[in-house]
């Protein structure tokens, strides 16, 4: 699973240099846009280094874009069906958060869904959503998690569903003593 997960990265490492190419902005624009060092971003388009969620993040807000949608436009043409063994795994291992793509997006669809997985203490703090308004629907499948979302906290167990728009800052944390595993559904405004 590594090499798919480097493949992954140098593929994502290219679009992201392509989003910014078509836009026209140099590494310093892009860098005031999102609030992160000319470096980083630098050598994340080079696949120098992994990114992680929150600066995957705050790429997908500057390009209009959901994480979903970013990572499956590295991926190969969306199938109506996917099977287990084919869903898009993207890791942010510094951070112990595990992303599944479920669901391809598509450009006629605004749902799809998603499994995450964060480690026992994982933590990821999100400064902006990547679309405003997006609906997002967190279902607990194992474990315990706790969401802030304009500044209110939710903890949720094993089997509880929680629904909301997002429309500021976002904290996903494993409120646990063991990972967490949940379904996430987005839809697009």
């Amino acid at each position: 699973m590594r090499d798919d997960v480097d493949s992954v990265d140098a593929r994502l490492a290219a679009r992201l240099a392509e989003l910014r190419a078509e836009r026209g902005w140099s590494l310093e624009e892009l860098a005031e846009r999102t609030g992160l060092s000319r470096s980083t971003l630098s050598r994340t388009e080079r696949a120098e280094t992994s990114p992680t969620a929150s600066l995957l993040n705050r790429l997908c807000a500057v390009y209009g874009r959901t994480m979903s949608r970013l990572l499956s436009e590295v991926e190969a043409e969306p199938a109506l069906l996917v099977r287990a063994a084919e869903q898009p795994v993207w890791e942010d291992r510094s951070a112990g958060f595990v992303r599944r793509s479920v669901s391809p997006p598509h450009a006629g669809l605004r749902g799809e869904l998603v499994e995450g997985r964060l480690a026992a203490g994982a933590d990821i703090a999100y400064d902006r959503p990547p679309v405003p308004r997006l609906e997002q629907h967190v279902w607990v499948l194992e474990g315990a998690l706790e969401i802030t979302a304009q500044d209110v906290a939710h903890r949720l167990a094993t089997g509880d569903c929680l629904r909301m728009r997002v429309w500021g800052p976002t904290r996903f944390r494993c409120a646990g003593p063991s990972a967490v595993r949940y379904a996430l559904a987005v839809v697009l405004p």
